[in-house]
């Protein structure tokens, strides 16, 4: 693909510069703790893009260094004098040092490559990770159905979706001792919204979602992340499906009681007293309808 396309396509389909460094704002309660452990600590970002998580990890205090294949890409990095190199994201990541990187980033990237490149990836950075290192892939969400089935294939480079019970289960395989999936970029007007549509049901759960996986470490470095791992994070297909389910459900319970209520009324006295009178009633109607005619 050539090198001033793709640049071309974020711009036009990822977002603003802005907008995606406010969107990975949700990764520093992540991140961040670990420079108490690791001050200073190196991080690298693959495909690294844009260099917009370079930007953000830079402002916090880590000394990162990002690597992409796309030069033009890398031109924006270049503007901004962030450290960047011209490389392959998984061969740069088999040169580097064990226990050397505080971070290891991907964002949007697991979905352009093969599953055994995953895998690799996955290992690499439990290797190259320290203790209490954080692993983050980015990716979209195959639960939103509108994703699954339209929005993932705008970028011609796109392989295949990943689900996230799969890229869970391969960190876990790969040794990490925690993994909290944060699902991200839903409407945020559908948080509490109880009565959702259809169309909030194919297109409102979270559009992206990320993993985080730690590599194992003492307790004083652990303890550092627990807060960020104990929140939830984002829309799931579920919440929606059973917000749709209870929808109809308050319905069905809404008509039984409208039903009991009527039988309630017909069984009264009232009722029975009042049937000469709607009965004349009914009669007059039809006799004035006639005679209009």
């Amino acid at each position: 693909m050539s090198n001033g396309f793709y640049r071309a396509f974020e711009e036009r389909h990822r977002g603003s510069r802005e907008l995606i460094k406010e969107r990975l704002a949700v990764y520093l309660p992540f991140a961040e703790p670990l420079l108490k452990a690791y001050p200073a600590a190196a991080a690298i970002d693959l495909g690294c893009g844009r260099g917009e998580w370079l930007e953000v990890l830079t402002g916090v205090g880590f000394n990162p260094l990002g690597v992409d294949l796309d030069s033009g890409m890398l031109a924006a990095c270049h503007e901004l004098d962030l450290i960047v190199e011209l490389d392959d994201a998984i061969a740069y990541l088999s040169k580097l040092s064990d226990d050397s990187q505080a971070v290891v980033s991907a964002f949007h990237i697991v979905e352009h490559i093969s599953f055994d490149q995953l895998q690799t990836l996955v290992a690499e950075a439990m290797r190259v990770l320290k203790p209490g290192g954080l692993l983050i892939m980015e990716t979209p969400n195959p639960e939103n159905i509108i994703v699954a089935t339209r929005n993932f294939y705008l970028d011609p480079t796109h392989k295949r979706p990943i689900p996230p019970m799969l890229l869970t289960f391969i960190a876990e395989y790969a040794g990490f001792s925690r993994v909290k999936t944060l699902r991200l970029q839903e409407p945020k007007e559908l948080i509490k919204k109880e009565n959702v549509s259809l169309q909030d049901v194919f297109g409102g759960a979270s559009p992206d979602y990320a993993i985080v996986a730690q590599k194992h470490a003492s307790d004083d470095v652990l303890v550092l992340t627990n807060e960020a791992y104990s929140l939830d994070y984002g829309l799931s297909l579920e919440d929606l499906l059973s917000r749709w389910d209870s929808r109809f459900g308050r319905l069905e319970a809404k008509t039984e009681q409208a039903q009991i209520a009527l039988i309630s009324i017909q069984q009264s006295s009232s009722w029975r007293l009042t049937a000469p009178l709607r009965s004349a009633n009914k009669l007059a109607r039809k006799l004035l309808s006639r005679w209009s005619i």
